[in-house]
């Protein structure tokens, strides 16, 4: 008997897990029109599945539609192949739903082109800690890279498969730790590649028989994940639009509008992009980890980071040419995460934001020190609000809150651990 072959559609969704529904891959092309039925409460499932707290109860219906471009197959030697797509929420009659995160990425996308002709060219770098490590290896050696096995081989090969070129995979700091980047793409598909990315990684560790645990930080005074995103911008034809080197930090004007936005918001922004209790145990002193809301040049301490440049010729520099945002984790949804900095930096475009002289003294705003004090900043900004919209902002918030109140009580070694499960 032949075994029959099942698609999944999802989406990364605001706890930063792909969830969704599977169907008969036979039915792909009716899937893409009509999708899945969704409960509108199925976007407030908590990160540890419960759903805690939802303003919809068992009421309504949405469709969760296939988007054929981000189509994933991988084959592994056991088991069946990895199929699945990132998808779309709509209304019953085609429209788009307010809550979907995917969505959210779009708007600001399609706003950036609109108002400011461009476009992003973008790329997560993700770490996580492959729990098939022989022994204890130390950081950053070839040993560290021979003692996870197969892992990287498979997961790199499982990239190839879907159409997604990876950059690099190597062993990290931290015990067990690796980090695998791609190459970056244009507008939503660099989001999509990063939830395609998780979902390989764990797709080889599980045919393993391990796992990938892509929690912010595994104990409380351990090494931490970052996901770090790296951006720039492309003009209308398509040319890089971000590097200036005749100007202050080597940015164009729009470019420095635009890491100005970001910069401004990123006490906001944290609560997008670090959404977990436990994001705020890696985002302290001492852990090559952003602290405060700064931009700097070649430092990985930085919130923001404008990334070094290679050779000497000058339109290699400018393709080149990115600023790294550094306040993030596995924890969000890289399309929120994502739409969050695109949303950010389009407010600083509209407002003509610019940054401080490089070399400027001037004593950095310390990042929020917890997820509810990020919460709180984030509420604070009516910004936010207007980019999110009133629907999706307030189901965030509510979600959020209810995932620091489901952890009252607990120590941080059992926050930690609870969260290494589920990421």
């Amino acid at each position: 008997m032949e075994p029959e072959r099942i698609a999944f559609v999802g989406v990364s969704d605001l706890s930063g897990h792909f969830r969704g529904k599977s169907f008969p891959l036979a039915d792909l092309a009716q899937r893409l029109t009509h999708g899945v039925g969704l409960a509108p409460s199925n976007i407030m499932m908590s990160a540890f599945g419960p759903i805690h707290e939802t303003p919809y109860g068992t009421a309504g219906e949405v469709l969760l539609i296939p988007a054929a471009e981000t189509r994933v197959e991988a084959t592994f030697d056991e088991g069946p192949p990895e199929i699945f797509f990132c998808g779309d929420i709509v209304t019953l009659e085609g429209a788009p739903w307010g809550g979907c995160p995917r969505g959210f990425l779009k708007r600001g996308l399609e706003a950036l082109e609109r108002e400011a002709g461009l476009r992003l060219y973008s790329a997560f770098e993700q770490e996580l800690v492959y729990t098939g490590v022989v022994g204890t290896p130390l950081p950053y050696t070839l040993d560290a890279l021979r003692r996870q096995g197969r892992f990287g081989e498979t997961l790199l090969a499982a990239l190839r498969q879907a159409g997604i070129t990876p950059d690099s995979f190597l062993a990290e700091y931290g015990p067990g730790q690796y980090e695998v980047t791609v190459k970056p793409a244009i507008g939503v598909a660099a989001a999509d590649q990063a939830v395609a990315v998780r979902e390989l990684a764990r797709a080889a560790a599980y045919r393993l028989g391990h796992r990938a645990i892509f929690a912010p930080i595994l104990t409380p005074d351990g090494v931490g994940n970052g996901t770090h995103i790296h951006f720039s911008l492309l003009d209308a034809e398509s040319a890089p639009a971000m590097p200036d080197p005749a100007r202050p930090h080597g940015l164009s004007r729009l470019g420095e509008h635009f890491v100005a936005g970001v910069l401004q918001h990123m006490p906001a922004l944290t609560a997008v992009t670090a959404p977990s209790v436990a994001s705020y145990y890696r985002l302290q002193p001492n852990r090559w980890a952003p602290t405060e809301v700064n931009l700097a040049a070649v430092d990985r301490g930085a919130g923001l980071r404008i990334c070094p440049l290679i050779g000497d010729d000058e339109a290699s520099r400018r393709r080149q040419f990115n600023v790294e945002y550094r306040v993030a984790d596995a924890a969000a949804s890289p399309h929120l995460a994502l739409g969050a900095l695109v949303h950010a930096g389009l407010d600083g475009i509209r407002r003509e934001m610019t940054l401080p002289d490089p070399g400027a003294s001037s004593d950095a705003e310390p990042l929020p020190a917890s997820l509810t004090e990020a919460l709180d900043r984030l509420a604070a900004s009516p910004d936010a609000r207007g980019w999110f919209g009133d629907g999706l902002f307030d189901l965030y918030l509510q979600l959020k809150r209810a995932e620091v109140r489901a952890l009252e009580g607990l120590d941080a070694a059992e926050i930690c651990r609870r969260y290494a499960d589920v990421y």
